[in-house]
Order: structure tokens, then C-alpha cells, then sequence
């Protein structure tokens, strides 16, 4: 069978990485996008594209007619869904071959049985595939489901038995709270995924989430390419993924590996699929699902094998026999990978929306980026908010680690709010040094969110020192003949320059005396600095602080605001002294409005209720999750500006209440 064009249903940091592949092997490639997307690097990526439709996604990357329409009249060969969307909807798998064109995916009737948690796990019982204790039958009844947790005995996870990313998830402890979470699961569910079926299953505590890569073909060979550790999770969503899980024994791999395989057979698979199972504290492991599709992490098993798993998709698609035979398939040194979003940690994980000011990440060796967006454009509200795939590979644990800390830290994401700082500190933690996190990890030492980590007075001198350097050649470029050494001077002698900083800080005074050509006195505070052999090169300052060299990434937002990304902190500086004055005020503390783009889902209290601080206000659907609107303070509502139902962008004014008196 011959692929000449293949169409990628999808978009972001997935269709490059199956275009980059598709063109190597001399295929003409095609992207999809929404009208929100017109310019997204997906687009700029491939040889065709074509506009399927507005931003939501029911109203595009869902659309399979539209996308099978387009395909047709633009003569496409195959279509590769990569993940999310249309990857795991077995219509769409259908109409595809209904059409002629190769769908580069598992049949329909995997991907049915595979896809609804509870048809998969009657048919793992069947195949004898180690499965959790739980409930998957048919009587979705609020009684049935309560009965069988009970049964079951507490804790029990609540989960949809369709779709996954940790969405329609639970996990309950007591009984008083099961209908609470039956109900917020189906509702969940039912908004992510057309379904508000539920299964329960017994919580196994604390256990590692490791998962088998498997890969089938059309002749009825089944291999699987070794495991990937999943197990730091929030939210039941990975952030990092690594291989060789670090407790798998080879006794262990050979046990799942042929559990992960009999899983395939089951359903007679095709193409690339991960069987995902937990693993408890005594080597015992339970089938848990089986993604139909590319993993998002699939990269870190590309590093340890030295294989690329689009091509092996490809392959099979066109109907070739597997690459490789079992005992042909080896492991080589350790990688690790970490998933970028555009979302605040330290709000509870909030995503965030807005303009990409900088994007940069080091050219290191053993070290690869997987991104669907570049400096200059923005992260969509209608999307979800991974913005790129960061990993490193190493002849050890240890040096991947390494090669990874050393990656991130010499990069940035500026602009909006995201977890680069966060994802430095899991790496460095102690339990992940030692290899001993479990799903309970980010829990366990982060509790509900991480605490905000205290900017450095490095920081605060990088930015002032930034800001300084750039009024330094405006001036220099609005005058004549003015020679270098007078760049530092006034009319009153050196140069000084007074920042007074504000943002998520307390006020922060940094003053700068040039006190000799290309040398600085500075203070931050109270506290007095040397600084010279300033150095900027693009979004680029390279400084020496008291003899030690620092180096960071930095771009102005305008003449006030400056974002800093410096080794394991970025932060947004506003030099308030520049600003005028009411410029900065804050809004009142209890006027409550949209954190991002989204759709409200319900609203919880009226005009004239009491309420009390952290009391949920009201529900918003945004970026594929439901994000309670709690109250900040405690007081009654003067006002509620917001209606089920309605579309709302960040920053409208939702709720507001007025304060109470102490």
C-alpha cells in the first residue's frame, strides 16, 4: 500500500512531531486548523493546510466530516489523529475506511472496547490480565453505583468509563462523600466526553503508575518496546514520564511486557497502543487502561530504544511487517521528559491564556524539544495547555537528571504564567533523585498547590539592569557622535537610576550607580552589590554579581514590565516608578472575575447571600476541566454579573461581594 500524503487531524506540538517523521520518509504532508489557529506553528509546519472551522473544538478538531471532507478533496492518503480529539472515536476510525482513506490507528472495534473502561476491563478478566477489584456493569443508578463502593470498601477512585487525562476522576475516602463525587464525575464526564457512564474501582494507595508501550501490525505480530514510569501526576494528569521505570526488575518487564501483549491480543490490535497498569509496593501490578493512540510521552520511549514510533505507525499503516522482532528490542540508558503547560502552579494549577514573549531552550547534547508554539505566538483558551515536551537521555538516571536541570534552567517561557519553575523543583527533590515517587508525590510534598518561592535579589538586579542597559542605547541611538564612555554620565555627574519593582512580591527598591565605565554599584533594598561585564546579546544577559557570573533570559512586555527567567525562577518586574500614578492600582479584593476564557457552567449563590470565604461561587469550564470560582473573602453578594451558560473571557467581572466588616 502506498501513503503519499498524509493528513494530520490535529494540531500544536503532536502534528509536528508526525510531520517532521512523515516528510523524512517522502510524504507530503497536510495540517487541519481552527480559525483561532490560522497562524499556529502546526500550520507553518506542513506542506498544505486547510481550515476546518471556529475555535471550539466541537466546532473543528471534533468535526470528523468536515476533516474526512477536506481530506478528500485535497487527495489524502492516510490521516494520523495523534492524541486527544478524534485519536480514540471509533466512528471517525470508521468513515475513514468507509472513505478509502487509511486510518492510522487500531479498528474500530479496538478502540470501542479499549475506550469504555468498563467493556476493556471484562474483556482483561477474560484474557486473564491482571485486573483492580471493582464495579464496571451496566446500572449507572446513583444507588448502584453508591452500593457498589460500598461493596468495594473505601477508598474507591470514581472514574469515567469513558475518555481519561483525569477528567470525570475521583478518588473518595469516606462514604459521606461518594454522591458528591458521583455527581461531579458524570458531570464532568458527560461535558468531556458525550457519556456520564462511571466505573469504580478499589484505590490502590500510593502506587506507581507504569505503563507498556505495544506496537501490532496487520500479519498478527505483537511486540512490546519496554515501560515508562508515569507516576508524578496532578490532577491524575503526568507531568513527568521517564524509562526505565526506576524499580522494574527484568523478571517484572518480562511479566507486564507479555500482560501488555496478551492485552492486544485480546482485541486483535493494530498499530501502537500503551497498556497502563499500576504497580503496587510489592511488585504486584493491575491493568488499568489501554490507550489506543500515541502517548503524549511516547518520545522518552524513543530515546531509550533508539526508534521512532511514527515511522513504525507509517509502516504498518502501509501494511509492512513489524520493524523488529521481540528479542531484537533492547533498552539503552535512561530518559526522562517533562511537560511544559502554560498554567500557574501556584494558583491551584490554573492555566493561563496570552501572548508567548520568549520561547527558548538550549541546543544540548542528549537533550530534545518537542513544541507546537514559538516565540512570538499565543496559547489559545479553547485548547489544552501543554505547550511543549522537554526530556533528556543519559548513559544513567543521574546524568538524563542532569542533562534535563541544566536544559530548563538555561531556558524560558515569558509571557504568561507556567510551570517551568515548578517542573525544576520536582527534579530536584530528593524522593524523585532517589527514585522513590509514587502517585502520591506531588501530594505528599507539594500538598494542594507549591508555595510561591521568594524572588532573589539576583533576580530583581537582572531585570533592573536589563531595563537600564536598554534606556542606555535608546539614548545612545537618539544621539550623535556621543562617545561609549558617556553612556554611564549625566550633566550631574554618574548616572543613577531608581526601580521600584511590584508584582507578586512585596515592593522591591533596586537603585543602580554607574560608578565606572562598565561597572555598577547596586542595591536591592538594603543590600549592596558589585555588578559588572554586563553583556546582552538578544534576549540574552550574561552579568558578574560579587564575582560569581550569572546568566538569564529576559523580554520587555513595554517600558515598565520586564519578564525574568533566571536558572529555577521567573518572574514579572513592573518598575511602578515609571508608571503613572493610579496606573497600578489593584481592583477590590472581593470583585470576582473569569480567570481565563471559558463557559459557566452553573452559579451557585443570588444577590443578597452570605458567604464565606473559600465558598464555591460558581462553576467554569475551561481548557477540557471544571474550575470552582470560590469566594476570596468572607461577605454578601452585591452582585452576580454571570449566567449559566454564558461565554465568558478572562477578566470579566463574574461575582462581587461585598466585604464583611471585622
Amino acid at each position: 500500500m502506498t501513503i503519499s500524503t498524509v493528513m494530520v487531524a490535529n494540531r500544536g506540538e503532536i502534528a509536528i512531531r508526525v510531520m517532521k517523521t512523515a516528510k523524512r520518509m517522502g510524504m507530503n504532508t497536510v495540517a487541519v486548523y481552527s480559525e483561532a489557529d490560522a497562524n499556529a506553528a502546526h500550520v507553518r509546519a506542513a506542506d498544505q493546510s486547510v481550515c476546518i472551522g471556529p475555535a471550539p473544538v466541537g466546532q473543528s478538531y471534533l468535526r470528523a466530516d468536515v476533516i474526512l471532507d477536506a481530506a478528500i478533496r485535497l487527495g489524502v492518503d492516510a490521516v494520523h489523529p495523534g492524541y486527544g480529539f478524534l485519536s480514540e472515536n471509533a466512528n471517525f476510525a470508521e468513515a475513514c475506511a468507509e472513505k478509502g482513506i487509511v486510518f492510522i490507528g487500531p479498528s474500530r472495534r479496538a478502540i470501542e472496547v479499549m475506550g469504555d473502561k468498563a467493556r476493556a476491563k471484562r474483556a482483561m478478566i477474560e484474557a486473564r490480565v491482571p485486573c483492580v477489584p471493582g464495579y464496571q456493569d451496566d446500572d449507572q443508578s446513583l444507588e448502584r453505583l453508591t452500593q457498589a463502593a460500598l461493596e468495594i470498601g473505601m477508598p474507591v477512585m470514581v472514574k469515567a468509563a469513558a475518555g481519561g487525562g483525569g477528567r470525570g476522576m475521583r478518588l473518595v475516602h469516606d462514604s459521606s462523600e461518594l454522591e458528591t463525587a458521583i455527581a461531579m464525575a458524570q458531570s464532568e464526564a458527560q461535558n468531556a466526553f458525550g457519556s456520564s457512564e462511571l466505573i469504580i474501582e478499589k484505590a490502590i494507595i500510593e502506587p506507581r503508575h507504569v505503563e507498556i508501550q505495544v506496537f501490532a501490525d496487520q500479519h498478527g505480530n505483537v511486540v512490546h518496546l519496554g515501560e515508562r514510569d508515569c507516576s508524578i501526576q496532578r490532577r491524575h494528569q503526568k507531568v513527568v514520564e521517564e524509562s526505565p521505570c526506576p524499580v522494574m526488575t527484568e523478571s517484572l518487564r518480562q511479566q507486564m511486557g507479555k500482560a501488555a501483549v496478551d492485552a492486544a491480543k485480546a482485541v486483535n490490535y493494530v498499530g501502537a497502543g500503551t497498556v497502563e497498569f499500576l504497580l503496587d509496593r510489592d511488585g504486584n501490578f493491575y491493568f488499568l487502561e489501554m490507550n489506543t493512540r500515541l502517548q503524549v510521552e511516547h518520545p522518552v520511549t524513543e530515546l531509550v530504544t533508539g526508534l521512532d514510533l511514527v515511522e513504525w505507525q507509517l509502516r504498518v499503516a502501509r501494511g509492512e511487517s513489524l520493524p523488529l522482532e521481540q528479542a531484537d528490542i533492547e533498552l539503552f540508558g535512561h530518559a526522562i521528559e517533562v511537560r511544559l503547560y502554560a498554567e500557574d502552579p501556584y494558583s491551584g494549577f490554573l492555566p493561563s491564556t496570552g501572548p508567548i514573549r520568549l520561547f527558548e531552550l538550549p541546543d544540548l547534547d542528549g537533550f530534545r524539544v518537542d513544541a507546537g508554539v514559538e516565540s512570538g505566538d499565543a496559547v489559545s483558551p479553547f485548547y489544552d495547555s501543554m505547550v511543549a515536551k522537554v526530556m533528556a537521555h543519559g548513559e544513567t538516571r543521574e546524568d538524563a537528571r542532569r542533562v534535563l536541570i541544566n536544559g530548563l534552567s538555561q531556558g524560558a517561557l515569558l509571557g504568561l504564567p507556567n510551570n517551568r519553575d515548578f517542573l525544576l523543583d520536582i527534579l530536584k527533590q530528593d524522593a524523585f533523585t532517589k527514585g522513590e515517587a509514587t502517585t502520591a508525590f506531588i501530594g505528599q510534598i507539594y500538598g494542594e498547590q507549591p508555595d510561591k518561592p521568594q524572588v532573589s535579589d539576583t533576580a530583581f538586579l537582572v531585570a533592573a539592569l536589563a531595563q537600564y542597559s536598554a534606556e542606555r542605547l535608546k539614548a545612545k541611538r537618539q544621539s550623535l557622535g556621543v562617545s561609549p564612555e558617556l553612556l554611564d554620565w549625566a550633566s550631574t555627574g554618574v548616572a543613577k537610576s531608581l526601580f521600584i519593582y511590584e508584582g507578586e512580591f512585596e515592593s522591591t527598591v533596586v537603585r543602580i550607580h554607574a560608578s565606572a565605565q562598565g561597572m555598577y554599584r547596586c542595591s536591592v533594598n538594603d543590600t549592596t552589590y558589585q555588578v559588572d561585564e554586563v553583556r546582552i546579546d538578544g534576549n540574552t544577559i550574561a552579568l558578574n554579581v560579587d564575582g560569581r557570573t550569572v546568566r538569564a533570559c529576559f523580554v520587555a512586555e513595554d517600558a515598565a514590565t520586564i519578564h525574568v527567567a533566571l536558572d529555577s525562577q521567573s518572574v514579572v518586574c513592573t518598575n511602578t516608578a515609571v508608571l503613572p500614578p493610579g496606573a497600578n492600582e489593584e481592583v477590590a479584593s472581593g470583585t470576582i472575575t473569569a480567570p481565563m476564557h471559558g463557559l459557566i457552567l452553573s452559579v451557585e449563590v443570588e444577590s443578597g447571600q452570605s458567604v464565606a470565604k473559600g465558598q464555591r461561587l460558581a462553576v467554569l469550564e475551561a481548557m477540557k476541566m471544571q474550575h470552582s470560582i470560590t469566594a476570596p473573602v468572607d461577605g454578601s453578594v452585591a452582585t452576580v454579573a454571570a449566567t449559566s451558560g454564558q461565554q465568558v473571557a478572562a477578566g470579566d467581572i463574574l461575582i462581587v461581594i461585598e466585604e464583611q466588616d471585622v
